[in-house]
């Protein structure tokens, strides 16, 4: 925890942090790769493109399968996963009550398009807690590991990249909040985290990981306290 640093932003990823929605889009996302004829598991989707944008992840499977995906696949792996969004998708439990509480500006910073941010904020509840301040990777040149996102979302709100603290589930975008400069929290409260996924973000830059909404908030609100005291 002592590697928390004071901040004036939190960051916050959507999918994973936000909304549990990562379980329903890899498993849609496996099963629609199957389909095609690229056999792809649940596990294999979340380990290697939770994090990632729509377009990272296509070019990473053709690239390792040698061939395009065919040229609706991404309309219809979108489409089934916003139908699942109407009927399955719930907010991470507990953060609602911490939005409630957290007495800090906040903006959201994600690899998912604009219309489904919006969609699974909406659907949950959560999306007055971020308007207008939500933020997609289609509005930056590289989505995340690149620091882009982050960067354009800090530059929005005013705020440098210093001051800010980034909460990420994704290996993807824990590395793009440390390019950025930023302090960075690894959270593993969703449904697809694995059992040893708060090491790995270790491994990969955060300074802490959080567990839960709870453990979060007793995250942020320490390292106002601390900077506080330090006045």
């Amino acid at each position: 925890m002592n590697q928390l640093t004071p901040y004036e932003l939190v960051i916050f990823d959507c999918d994973g942090v936000l909304i549990d929605s990562e379980t329903l889009a890899s498993r849609i996302d496996a099963e629609e790769l199957t389909r095609i004829g690229y056999p792809t598991s649940y596990s294999d989707v979340v380990l290697r493109f939770t994090g990632l944008s729509s377009a990272t992840m296509r070019k990473m499977i053709e690239e390792d399968w040698g061939r395009a995906l065919p040229s609706d696949f991404d309309t219809t792996v979108q489409s089934r996963i916003k139908e699942s969004y109407r009927t399955e998708l719930q907010a991470i439990s507990g953060i609602d009550r911490l939005l409630h509480q957290l007495p800090f500006p906040r903006c959201v910073a994600s690899s998912s398009a604009p219309d489904k941010l919006r969609l699974g904020l909406e659907l949950t509840g959560l999306w007055p807690h971020f308007d207008p301040h939500v933020f997609s990777s289609v509005m930056v040149k590289a989505g995340k590991p690149a620091p882009d996102l982050f960067l354009f979302a800090a530059a929005q709100m005013g705020i440098e990249a210093a001051r800010c603290v980034v909460v990420e589930d994704s290996i993807a975008g824990i590395r793009a909040g440390v390019a950025a400069g930023m302090t960075v929290i690894g959270f593993t409260a969703g449904a697809h985290c694995l059992e040893d996924h708060g090491q790995r973000l270790l491994s990969a830059g955060a300074a802490v990981v959080a567990r839960s909404a709870e453990e979060l908030g007793s995250f942020l609100m320490m390292s106002q306290a601390v900077s506080a005291a330090g006045r």
